[in-house]
């Protein structure tokens, strides 16, 4: 047994340090990144925000409403094949290019994921997703898919540390994804013990995925706006949300009517809930790591998107970026003690 002495921080535990702009409004700010990714050579351009691949938020109308905005969605994995089918056939090269074809690490998810991109080249991204990405399964599926689609972006997840994210790179990963226990629905940390605060987990992941000419996605635990600057700031290349574009029209969750209101049902991928619904219950070999709650119904995302994207233009206007890739070199983050004043409570 060991301890690391040094202290980890979470979003809440920091604030951006204002500094001197020439930034006369936040129409001026350029969220839009341009990506080369190091193993499939492939480029695109876009904001990178990334609707999480949860059901009840990563789905194919979310996907429709943020390619609008030149934000992409994982799609979910529990979509058929048949699903995609009809999916591609109904919209254009540019929603594909904004949707990530998510997958377990399966037999049956490989040979699932084949036919998916079999079904047209427009489809550029594929994200493999597990909870614990250490298990040494993973570096060899990364390898197996490298293989099979040498040209598609591959990320693949979830880490927190940098060697794991070297790792990843060198099995074939393009992108990262990292975030362990964050997530406004996972009880991972309460179950297991396991996790590690997620800005610290961005920064040093970030710089270990950097240093190889990779990229990381900062995958859970933003809570407004100013936590999605502040991941963009610590060096995150993407930032995936599921609970800040939940309870919406797009969100496809669950809608339940209790005391005359509308609420919507949310729900981590490993609560019981999910295991319900996609795999005949919780195997008694392991325990639930989500939990299940009732949102307000939003109505359309378009609104929060927007707020989302405003919010993180107006920080880079208090730091002096005037483009979203500028904002982690402009970044001093200030420890403290308190972030709001909350005497009305919150928005």
């Amino acid at each position: 047994m060991r301890i690391e002495q040094d202290l980890k921080l979470g979003f809440k535990d920091v604030l951006f340090r204002p500094k001197r702009s020439t930034l006369k409004s936040r129409s001026q700010v350029e969220l839009t990144r341009d990506f080369t990714f190091k193993h499939s050579g492939r480029q695109w351009s876009g904001v990178p925000i990334i609707a999480a691949n949860m059901d009840s938020v990563g789905s194919f109308d979310m996907a429709k409403a943020l390619a609008k905005h030149n934000v992409m969605t994982a799609i979910h994995k529990h979509y058929s094949v048949e699903d995609w089918a009809s999916f591609i056939q109904e919209n254009s090269a540019d929603v594909l290019k904004h949707a990530m074809v998510s997958t377990g690490t399966s037999d049956a998810d490989f040979q699932k994921t084949k036919d998916i991109m079999a079904l047209t080249d427009d489809l550029m991204f594929i994200c493999i997703d597990i909870a614990n990405g250490y298990s040494e399964h993973l570096v060899e599926y990364v390898e197996k898919v490298r293989t099979a689609f040498p040209d598609k972006v591959i990320s693949a997840g979830n880490v927190v540390t940098g060697d794991m994210v070297e790792e990843l790179i060198l099995a074939g990963a393009d992108i990262v994804k990292v975030g362990i226990g964050p997530g406004s629905v996972c009880t991972t940390r309460v179950k297991t013990g396991v996790g590690y605060p997620q800005l610290s987990a961005i920064i040093e992941c970030a710089d270990a995925a950097h240093g190889l000419g990779g990229q990381i996605i900062g995958d859970g635990g933003c809570t407004c706006a100013g936590d999605v600057s502040k991941a963009f700031g610590g060096g995150a290349d993407f930032v995936m949300l599921g609970g800040m574009l939940a309870g919406h029209e797009e969100s496809n969750g669950e809608i339940v009517e209790k005391d005359g209101q509308q609420l919507m049902k949310f729900y981590g991928m490993s609560s019981q809930s999910a295991m319900d619904k996609h795999s005949g219950g919780v195997a008694n070999y392991r325990a639930a790591e989500g939990k299940t709650v009732l949102l307000h119904y939003r109505g359309p995302v378009e609104n929060t998107i927007q707020d989302i994207m405003g919010g993180v233009r107006s920080t880079c206007t208090y730091v002096g970026a005037a483009k979203l890739k500028e904002l982690t070199k402009r970044t001093t983050f200030i420890r403290v003690q308190e972030q709001e004043n909350n005497v009305y409570g919150r928005e």
